[in-house]
C-alpha cells in the first residue's frame, strides 16, 4: 500500500547523506520562496472563514490535521459520500463571502470561475431533470473544511468538495503547498437547451486534447489509442493509493514539436486551475524531469460527441479525462500525484531535510 511505501521512503529518507540532506534543503528552499505567499494567504483567508463560523458549523468545518477524514474525498452526488464540512447553504451571506475568499486564495481567476460554474450547473441540473429526480441539485451543496492551525508552524490543510468538485490544499510549515488531488467535472459537459445553452465549463480540458490526438498520423495514433472503447469513468476513480497505469500510450519523445507543444498546452490547462505562482511550481517542476517521458494515451472515438477518455501520465503526475456517461455528455477530470497527494512528498521531504 501508498502508506507503507511512503513510511519506507520517510525511513530511507531519514538516513541520507549530508550531501543529500543539503540537496533537499535547497530544492525546499526554492519551492518556500516561490509559494510562501500563497500560504500565507491561504492562512489568513482560512483562519478569517473559520472566526466567522458560528460554534457549531466551526465545530463541523475544522478537524485536528491527522483526522482521517483530510484524506477521504469523493466526487459523487447524494447521500452516497456522506461529506464533513460547513455546507455553504448553511452560511449567512458574510461566511459565504469568508468561503469564497478562502476559494479564491488557492486558485486563479479563472480556476474560480470555474469551479463557480461547476457549483452552478447543479441548479441548471435541477431544472433539466425536473422533480423527483434521483440526487438533489443544489449549487449550495458544497463543503469548506479545515485540518489543523493555519498559520507557519506544523502542517495543515483546506478542502472544498461536492459534486464534481474536490479540491485540496496541504501547506506545510507557512510555505510548501500542495494542491492534489484536484478533480473538476461536469453535467452535462454542454448544456444543449435553456437559457445557459452552449455553456461548455471544461471545454478547454477537451479540445486541446482533441487537437492533439487529432494532429497525431496513423503511425502514432497506433501507439497513443489504448482501447476502442472508453471507460465509464476515470480508471482511479477517487482511490486513496494509486500506482501508475499501464498502457501508457505515446511518449512525448515521439511526438513532433508542435504536437509536443499541444502536449504541454494541455498540462497547462489543468495546472491553471490554480493561482500562478503555485502553477508555476508545478510547471517548473515538470521541466526539471525529461519532458520525452510524458505519455498521452487516448480511448473511445475521436469524433466529436462520441463516448472518450485520455490520460497524460509523467513520473509525477496523471491527469485524467472521461467523458462517456449521460451519451458522452458529462466530464470528469483530475489531476493525482504519484507520491504527493495530500502533500505526502513535501511532509517527508521536510522531515528528511529538517532536524526534528
Amino acid at each position: 500500500m501508498k502508506s507503507t511505501r511512503s513510511l519506507a521512503l520517510l525511513g530511507f529518507a531519514l538516513l541520507l547523506t549530508g550531501a543529500t540532506s543539503f540537496v533537499l534543503e535547497r530544492e525546499l528552499e526554492s519551492r518556500r520562496q516561490a509559494t510562501e505567499a500563497a500560504a500565507a494567504e491561504m492562512a489568513a483567508a482560512a483562519n478569517a472563514f473559520l472566526e466567522s463560523l458560528s460554534p457549531d458549523l466551526r465545530a463541523g468545518a475544522a478537524f485536528p490535521f491527522p483526522d482521517a477524514e483530510r484524506t477521504r474525498w469523493h466526487f459523487i452526488p447524494g447521500e452516497m459520500h456522506a461529506r464533513q464540512g460547513a455546507m455553504i447553504r448553511e452560511m449567512n451571506d458574510a461566511q459565504q463571502e469568508a468561503a469564497h475568499t478562502l476559494l479564491r486564495s488557492g486558485l486563479s481567476n479563472g480556476g474560480y470561475a470555474t469551479a463557480g460554474a461547476v457549483m452552478q450547473l447543479e441548479d441548471i441540473l435541477s431544472v433539466l431533470e425536473g422533480p423527483g429526480g434521483r440526487f438533489q441539485r443544489d449549487s449550495e451543496l458544497y463543503y469548506f473544511s479545515v485540518f489543523g492551525t493555519p498559520g507557519t508552524e506544523g502542517a495543515w490543510g483546506w478542502r472544498v468538495e461536492g459534486h464534481h468538485l474536490s479540491l485540496h490544499f496541504t501547506v506545510v510549515e507557512g510555505a510548501w503547498v500542495a494542491t492534489a488531488p484536484a478533480f473538476l467535472g461536469s453535467n452535462p459537459a454542454e448544456v444543449r437547451e435553456g437559457p445557459s445553452m452552449g455553456m461548455r465549463v471544461l471545454a478547454e480540458r477537451e479540445d486541446v486534447a482533441r487537437q492533439l490526438f487529432a494532429s497525431l498520423d496513423d503511425a502514432q495514433r497506433r501507439v497513443a489509442l489504448i482501447s476502442a472503447d472508453a471507460p465509464n469513468d476515470i480508471v482511479t476513480g477517487a482511490e486513496l493509493d494509486i500506482d501508475p497505469l499501464l498502457p501508457a500510450g505515446i511518449a512525448a519523445a515521439a511526438l513532433r514539436p508542435d504536437q509536443r507543444d499541444l502536449l504541454m498546452h494541455l498540462v497547462e490547462v489543468y495546472a491553471g486551475l490554480w493561482r500562478q505562482d503555485l502553477a508555476e511550481v508545478r510547471l517548473e517542476a515538470l521541466r526539471q524531469v525529461n519532458v520525452d517521458d510524458i505519455t498521452f494515451a487516448w480511448a473511445g472515438s475521436g469524433e466529436v460527441g462520441a463516448r472518450h477518455y485520455y490520460r497524460v501520465q509523467s513520473p509525477g503526475f496523471l491527469i485524467e479525462y472521461d467523458n462517456t456517461q449521460n451519451d458522452a455528455n458529462h466530464v470528469h477530470s483530475v489531476w493525482r500525484d504519484w507520491d504527493g497527494d495530500f502533500g505526502e512528498d513535501i511532509l517527508r521531504d521536510h522531515l528528511a531535510a529538517v532536524p526534528h
